[in-house]
C-alpha cells in the first residue's frame, strides 16, 4: 500500500518527486479541479490514503477546499504563508510538512552536503 500527494501543479510534482520515494503517487489538479476532474483524481487515488499538499493561498485555499469534499479523510500538509507555492517551498520545509503529517518512511533525505561537515 503506498500514498498518494494532491498538489495543484506540475512543478509541485517537480518539487516533491525529489523529497519522496518512487512509491507516492502525485497527482496534480492544474488549477481549481472541475467535477470531471475531481472524479478522475478519486479514481487514481484508488484506496489508497490521501494527503493534499496546497499553496498557503486563496487559490490553494479554493482547491483544498473542494479537494476536502472528496476526500473527507485526506490530511493537510500546506506550504508557509511567503513562499512562492509548494514550488518555491525550501526543500528542508517540503521535509519537516512531511515528517508532521508522519510520512517519514517515504521521504528521501538529501545527502549531506561534504562543504559542510
Amino acid at each position: 500500500m503506498s500514498i498518494v500527494i494532491i498538489v495543484e501543479g506540475k512543478n509541485d510534482k517537480s518539487r516533491l518527486k525529489r523529497v519522496v520515494d518512487e512509491s507516492v503517487k502525485i497527482l496534480c489538479t492544474f488549477g481549481t479541479p472541475s467535477s470531471l476532474t475531481l472524479e478522475e483524481l478519486r479514481k487514481k487515488a484508488e484506496d489508497n490514503p490521501v494527503f493534499i499538499f496546497t499553496d498557503n493561498d486563496a487559490s490553494g485555499k479554493k482547491i483544498r477546499f473542494l479537494l476536502r469534499e472528496t476526500f473527507p479523510d485526506a490530511e493537510q500538509i500546506y506550504t508557509r504563508r511567503g513562499y512562492a507555492g509548494v514550488e518555491g517551498t525550501p526543500e528542508e520545509y517540503i521535509i519537516q510538512q512531511l515528517e508532521k503529517a508522519g510520512l517519514d518512511e517515504y521521504i528521501k533525505y538529501p545527502a549531506p552536503d561534504p562543504a559542510f561537515e
